[in-house]
């Protein structure tokens, strides 16, 4: 009697030879990940600016943004300077990010005028200490620049 199939010792050495590749696999992949959370974060940073930037100028009025870390889920906050200083709008950010500026008000104020009232560095970073760190630097003259090669 002839008999097709696996025998245990060749299903025994394709689960090891499977558990090795995903053990190479797992922390590239867990950086991966890490770094995609850094992108995604500096992405909603800098949309967050550039819009701070447009509506000062469309309304004729200080726009600040800010940030909080603390808040569950972490915030970026864009607040009008009108007498009841509206929030304008506000962007969530991934839990394992964290965001740092210098100097460290973390608030940046755009003018109708199209500058700001202090040069600032926002600096990104992520719970994973293997992922790139970003920066975004907004100059006096509200430029906005996405930098890399930073450390936290």
């Amino acid at each position: 009697m002839s008999s097709s199939g696996f025998t245990l010792i060749e299903l025994m050495v394709t689960i090891a030879v499977l558990a090795i590749i995903v053990s190479i696999a797992a922390p590239s992949i867990s950086t991966q990940l890490a770094n995609q959370r850094v992108k995604s974060t500096t992405a909603t940073l800098e949309n967050a600016l550039k819009e701070a930037k447009a509506e000062s100028i469309i309304r004729r009025q200080k726009v600040t943004v800010s940030y909080n870390n603390m808040s569950n889920p972490k915030v970026i906050i864009l607040t009008g300077s009108d007498t009841n200083a509206s929030t304008i709008a506000s962007y969530n950010y991934n839990a394992s990010s964290t965001l740092t500026s210098s100097p460290a008000t973390a608030t940046v104020t755009f003018e109708p005028s199209k500058r700001v009232t202090a040069t600032i560095t926002y600096t990104i970073c992520d719970t994973n200490t293997a992922a790139n760190p970003r920066q975004i630097v907004v100059s006096r003259v509200a430029n906005i620049t996405n930098q890399m090669g930073v450390t936290c």
